[in-house]
């Protein structure tokens, strides 16, 4: 792994444990629309995609009704949702020691940017990055293999095959795939091997401190 110079983490499932607040914000925003709440207890099929994929597929909302099922579940999980985050264990540990070994560190969620630099900020992560990219209201930058991109060029990185983008599930695997980025997996979030392997993933680590040794 000493050949990457840039590292690329997803947010939930890869740094934080936060399916909770996903859930409990989405089934606020669907009581809120009046519409039946799917059955949320498989983490996979909802932690990971982008927001507007999950209204449309898995909760089946109208499209007319899909702008504003979001606008309830961001203001709903910024003020509620979000407060049933925890950090993992042994992840300010792992960061802090990357940035000494010299590797520029961004964070790489589809959640949207403004919420992703509120959720770092309050689990203490910020001080560890280099950046925080996410996507965007406008829709411009919605899926992995659109912020990939942009985080490897905000980190200013000029090759790719210098960047290693980490994650938990197979829409990070996917858009690391597509966005010609190599992809080490996690087993300790929300994902599974086999999906994350059938995505191309080069390795896979068991805890942020394996992460860490293969750095090592």
């Amino acid at each position: 792994m000493n050949h990457y110079d840039y590292i690329l983490f997803d947010l939930d499932g890869t740094l934080i444990e936060s399916a909770e607040s996903v859930r409990v914000s989405l089934a606020h925003a669907m009581e809120a629309l009046g519409l039946p709440c799917p059955d949320l207890s498989d983490y996979t099929k909802y932690v990971g995609p982008p927001l507007e994929d999950t209204f449309r597929g898995m909760c089946a909302v109208p499209e007319d009704q899909i702008e504003r099922g979001m606008i309830i579940y961001r203001d709903y999980y910024d003020e509620v949702g979000q407060k049933t985050n925890k950090l993992l264990d042994g992840v300010i540990e792992m960061l802090a020691a990357l940035r000494e070994r010299g590797f520029k560190i961004a964070v790489c969620t589809s959640k949207n940017e403004p919420v992703a630099e509120m959720v770092c900020d309050k689990m203490g992560l910020t001080p560890y990055l280099d950046a925080i990219c996410g996507s965007t209201f406008d829709g411009s930058r919605r899926a992995k293999a659109d912020i990939i991109p942009y985080a490897i060029e905000t980190l200013g990185c000029t090759d790719k095959k210098n960047a290693l983008m980490i994650g938990d599930t197979h829409f990070d695997a996917r858009g690391a795939q597509l966005a010609g980025v190599d992809f080490l997996g996690v087993t300790y979030g929300y994902g599974t091997v086999e999906s994350m392997k059938a995505c191309g993933a080069i390795d896979f680590a068991d805890s942020p401190g394996e992460i860490l040794h293969l750095f090592m």
